[in-house]
């Protein structure tokens, strides 16, 4: 859903504009840094001062408490303080794109899901990839475009509009097309689709009125419509992911074997059952500051 700063009230109109000046700032500022500088430098910024000062830290070592409550307090704040240097490193990565693009053109692919993926696009199958907010996405996406594939994605957009007319132009700029959710962009995606496109969606987020599913060990709302969408169309489900490594600058590219078709939630919870072993593998490279487990909602009749 698109939010019109006309329609806002003047205060949050002034907020929004005050939190994306602050954010062009601060990724001005790293973009003017070599590229193995300006990785770690937004980690920093994210991990060690905007994170702390918007309650983002406090949030995220709550969320990784629940899930990992054997482990002593550090280490949550350990966690906590990765999950947002990853997101910083993620942000400024995507908005170096064309450094993102040559550095992982020729990457290695590990895993079944490549070649199913290309034995789909020599048939003209569709394929739909799967994954959530863990490493970055996006350096496992510009390896196959690297590799010749057209991938699209849907995305959701950000509440803050100023903000948001500037990042989904990071998405543009990889190749493929991009498809805002809402009734014109769902139906881009689904022409794209039946076409025999390839094309990204996140699953890691909460959705209301979705059916509740385990997602590392708790009840969490988890949307069925990737499954739905392979099934009506025949197309390959295929998790996939792009895992930062220790060097922080490298990524390990893997797609995982397909899900194979049966129901949207057998299906479903296969897909959150992938992406759990991957947090609990890289915990700190998972984006904790998600509200992803909010079930009691209550909603007006």
């Amino acid at each position: 859903m698109r939010h019109d700063p006309d329609d806002m009230p003047l205060l949050t109109r002034l907020g929004y504009l005050a939190t994306n000046a602050l954010a062009r700032a601060c990724i001005g500022a790293a973009l003017a840094l070599p590229y193995r500088w300006r990785v770690p430098f937004m980690g920093w910024i994210l991990s060690r001062i905007i994170g702390p000062a918007a309650g983002f830290l406090r949030r995220a070592e709550a969320h990784v408490a629940m899930i990992f409550p054997h482990l002593p307090h550090a280490e949550h704040r350990r966690i906590a303080r990765g999950s947002l240097d990853n997101a910083g490193r993620t942000l400024i990565e995507n908005y170096s794109t064309g450094r993102l693009l040559a550095r992982q053109r020729g990457a290695e692919i590990t895993g079944d899901g490549l070649a199913a993926m290309e034995t789909a696009a020599a048939a003209g199958r569709p394929v739909i990839l799967v994954t959530g907010h863990f490493g970055n996405y996006e350096a496992l996406r510009a390896a196959l475009v690297g590799r010749g594939h057209d991938v699209g994605g849907l995305y959701r957009d950000m509440s803050n509009p100023y903000f948001n007319a500037h990042y989904v132009r990071t998405m543009q700029a990889f190749g493929g097309p991009v498809f805002a959710q809402g009734r014109k962009g769902t139906a881009g995606f689904v022409r794209h689709l039946k076409a025999g496109g390839q094309l990204v969606l996140l699953f890691d987020q909460h959705v209301q009125r979705a059916p509740i599913l385990d997602f590392l060990g708790h009840p969490a709302r988890t949307a069925v419509s990737a499954a739905e969408l392979a099934l009506r169309y025949d197309a390959l489900l295929i998790p996939f992911y792009g895992i930062r490594r220790a060097n922080g600058l490298g990524f390990d590219c893997v797609m995982e074997a397909p899900v194979p078709h049966s129901d949207p939630e057998t299906m479903t919870q296969a897909m959150n059952d992938s992406i759990s072993a991957r947090i609990r593998a890289h915990p700190e490279q998972w984006l904790w500051v998600a509200r992803r487990w909010r079930t009691d909602e209550v909603y007006p009749d």
